[in-house]
């Protein structure tokens, strides 16, 4: 059974992805203290700073906070941070100020931190903006700072802007202490932004345009277009170099908790697939109530696609689903062999790998794509 909360003073229902009271009269298997806490009656006491505990829970949709109710010493310097260390936030309560570690870094001066009081530290992610929030429980005093993810649309000789890197997130949420005391962990929520929607969209990077788009761009990618056009009424849920297996896993920690009648999967660029596991796939999407659709992947320079899309064509053959041919929005001759490198991001790594390759759509292989959708599932938009 799914949950949902509404958020004070806004009306916005998110849906609860994991909701957990923090003490010692409970059990948690799925939060690692990797020798840096203990619980204790009044919640999860942190007071070592040679490690970080982790919430070793996969969580990949992209409009998404998790929520920490939380106290400090008054010496404490908090840290909150990914899995994959790609995002990390600090709440320094001694110097008064929050931060995000980007380079230049972000932060922001917050005079209300104190010892001994509750707070609520959130740490937002929405496709390319990371959002650091603080309120005072007692007095609701708030702060926050917000980055925008800026990529560089390629690699080497590809790149089209330095870019600003935020990160993405990946993969668990992981808390600690960079320096003081101790810190008390009371309670861990983590919340998708939106609790019922038309449609999912599961996938690898191709599903994740957000970490290598440039941000004035971001809004022609295919994921976007489809959102867009659905007047928000959807989510992607992408992670860049995802395998099958990996969706497989992060797919059950969020679509139980979320109501979808569509779930659109796009995967097989980085190997894995076989007709066992995309037919796991489509079926657990079916058993939670949505109907599957499970696209062809774009074309790309190695002609990878080819074999893969075979595979898939005939995993939907035997489902009875739908996909989006996206390897004929995306081929020179509109055969789905040959890669349209303008329809791609140059990615060069000929100075390291010996690589030059074409697997990320840009804002023209991001229209094609948006309208294949058009014509191969309209029914997603009626």
């Amino acid at each position: 059974m799914s949950a949902s909360t509404t958020v004070p003073g806004t009306g916005d229902t998110l849906a609860v992805l994991y909701e957990k009271q923090l003490n010692n009269s409970g059990s948690f298997p799925e939060l690692l203290l990797n020798g840096v806490g203990e619980f204790t009656a009044d919640g999860l006491q942190i007071t070592g700073k040679e490690d970080v505990a982790k919430l070793d829970k996969f969580y990949a949709i992209a409009e998404r906070k998790v929520q920490y109710l939380v106290s400090f010493s008054a010496d404490a310097k908090a840290v909150f941070r990914s899995s994959e260390g790609d995002f990390i936030a600090y709440v320094d309560v001694q110097h008064k100020r929050i931060s995000i570690a980007t380079s230049p870094g972000v932060e922001e001066t917050v005079n209300f931190l104190q010892a001994d009081r509750d707070y609520l530290v959130e740490v937002y992610h929405i496709y390319q903006q990371a959002k650091l929030r603080i309120t005072d429980v007692l007095t609701g005093e708030a702060a926050e700072i917000a980055v925008v993810h800026d990529g560089q649309g390629g690699v080497g000789k590809g790149v089209l802007q330095q870019g600003f890197n935020v990160g993405m997130q990946w993969d668990r949420y992981c808390f600690g202490l960079a320096g003081g005391a101790s810190m008390t962990i009371k309670k861990i929520a983590v919340y998708a932004l939106k609790k019922k929607v038309k449609l999912l969209i599961y996938g690898d990077s191709i599903t994740q345009p957000e970490g290598y788009f440039p941000s004035k761009d971001f809004p022609l990618s295919w994921t976007q277009r489809i959102i867009r056009k659905l007047k928000g009424d959807a989510m992607s849920s992408g992670r860049g170099g995802a395998t099958i297996d990996m969706v497989l896993e992060y797919i059950q920690n969020e679509l139980p908790y979320i109501e979808a009648e569509y779930v659109m999967v796009t995967i097989g660029t980085n190997g894995g697939n076989t007709a066992p596991k995309l037919t796991q796939l489509v079926d657990y999407i079916k058993s939670r109530g949505a109907i599957p659709i499970l696209n062809n992947i774009p074309c790309n320079e190695s002609a990878t696609q080819i074999a893969e899309n075979l595979l898939i064509e005939e995993v939907r053959r035997q489902s009875g689903i739908k996909g989006c041919k996206f390897d004929l929005a995306t081929s020179l001759p509109d055969d789905g062999k040959v890669v349209d490198k303008s329809m791609m991001y140059w990615e060069d790594y000929s100075g390291s790998y010996g690589w030059q390759i074409y697997h990320h759509p840009n804002e023209k292989g991001g229209a094609t794509m948006y309208e294949r959708t058009l014509s191969d599932v309209p029914e997603i938009y009626e």
